[in-house]
């Protein structure tokens, strides 16, 4: 069967044109997967995966023993970072009990009876 005008009709894929700005959509899209990808490869890399886990808690300490010491504390979803300084702490208190060191590294807590008075 031969077609009125003799033309073959193209095929169109849909009837919206194509933009440039799909394809940057498309790049964008890319580059979200592989700074994601990016972030769990370093996580896994230092072994830290306590990081991204809601239920586990961790304590790091960076550049331990110098002026600009920090320790970092993750518990549940809050962080607190606490910066260390050459400031000593003091005020008044109670004596609570003793502390042992032993002689493999650990440390035993004695605590005294203590009876208040007024």
């Amino acid at each position: 069967m031969r077609r009125k005008n003799g033309r073959r009709r193209k095929l169109r894929l849909g009837d919206e044109d194509i933009t440039p700005m799909e394809g940057v959509a498309n790049l964008f899209d890319v580059a979200m997967v592989f700074a994601v990808a990016l972030l769990v490869a370093i996580v896994l890399f230092y072994n830290l995966p306590e990081l991204v886990l809601q239920d586990q808690d961790i304590t790091i300490v960076k550049n331990p023993g110098s002026s600009d010491m920090q320790i970092i504390i993750k518990e549940g979803n809050e962080i607190k970072v606490l910066n260390m300084t050459d400031k000593l702490g003091g005020g008044q208190g109670v004596k609570m009990g003793v502390a042992y060191r032993l002689e493999d590294g650990r440390v035993i807590y004695v605590p005294e009876n203590i009876t208040e008075s007024k």
